[in-house]
């Protein structure tokens, strides 16, 4: 009886000393790892480097670390590798299924940091998603919406979807309709738009506005209105434009269309 006491208490104290150890590791392993990757975001390299690559390479020698010291507190602990190797064998099939869409995240962010679609801060619309790129992991995207919403998007999802990328060019186009009443006279009207669209700040003079006749109904005359600018100022032409239309409108009296009331309507 006090041998098997004996053997459990030596028992006991290698697994707490094993325990215990494997402790320390863990806690020194995660200081390194967050001094790494600090070191690495600080580094000249890293500064030098397109960000959504910085982004991918950072997520990638993050869980890469992650991996060492788990496989390392493993070996601490005592567990043989072969053991682990051979139930992860065993459970081949169930774990190439459970990670069928980790590694098809994986490649879909390795092909987005090849191709480059987008870099980050580029507003984009893809996947069903519309927002600011803020971050491409090893698996994810992240979206910052125009209302403040964080979206994470899998890599895979992107890259089998359609992308469009607004901020990839210099130049963006603004497209606007505007109406007025059947009886208005056509060349008049053109020009009071285009009077208006001139007047917008940071609007371009090349390509020169655009503002024509395009549709219509009984009551009403549909004009297209384009202008250009620098894609970061897009928004404020949009608003800036419509303002200066309607009011331009307003002031040189060009009638609303006429509403059409419906028998159905008026009962």
């Amino acid at each position: 009886m006090e041998q098997l006491i004996s053997n459990l208490t030596s028992m006991a104290t290698a697994a707490g000393g094993k325990i215990v150890l494997a402790l320390i590791v863990f806690i020194i392993g995660n200081l390194l790892i967050k001094t790494v990757l600090k070191m690495m975001e600080k580094s000249k390299l890293m500064d030098k480097t397109e960000g959504i690559v910085r982004t991918f390479a950072t997520s990638f020698v993050k869980i890469g670390l992650y991996v060492i010291l788990v496989i390392s507190i493993i070996g601490i602990m005592g567990v043989p590798m072969a053991s682990v190797v051979a139930v992860l064998a065993s459970a081949g099939v169930a774990v190439g299924l459970a990670l069928q869409g980790a590694l098809s995240n994986l490649a879909g962010g390795i092909m987005l940091m090849i191709f480059k679609p987008f870099k980050l801060e580029d507003y984009v619309s893809a996947a069903g998603v519309e927002g600011s790129i803020k971050e491409l992991t090893l698996f994810y995207t992240v979206f910052i919406t125009v209302d403040n919403k964080k979206i994470t998007v899998p890599n895979g999802s992107l890259m089998n979807a359609n992308i469009v990328n607004f901020s990839s060019e210099e130049l963006r186009r603004v497209d606007l309709t505007f109406s007025c009443a059947k009886g208005e006279v056509p060349s008049r009207i053109q020009e009071i738009i285009l009077s208006a669209i001139r007047s917008t700040p940071k609007v371009l003079t090349s390509p020169e506005p655009f503002a024509r006749l395009s549709g219509g109904t009984n009551e009403a005359m549909e004009f297209t209105a384009r202008a250009w600018c620098s894609e970061a100022d897009y928004w404020d032409v949009y608003f800036d434009m419509t303002q200066k239309v309607t009011e331009a409108f307003a002031a040189n009296n060009v009638k609303a269309p006429s509403v059409r009331i419906t028998a159905e309507a008026s009962k």
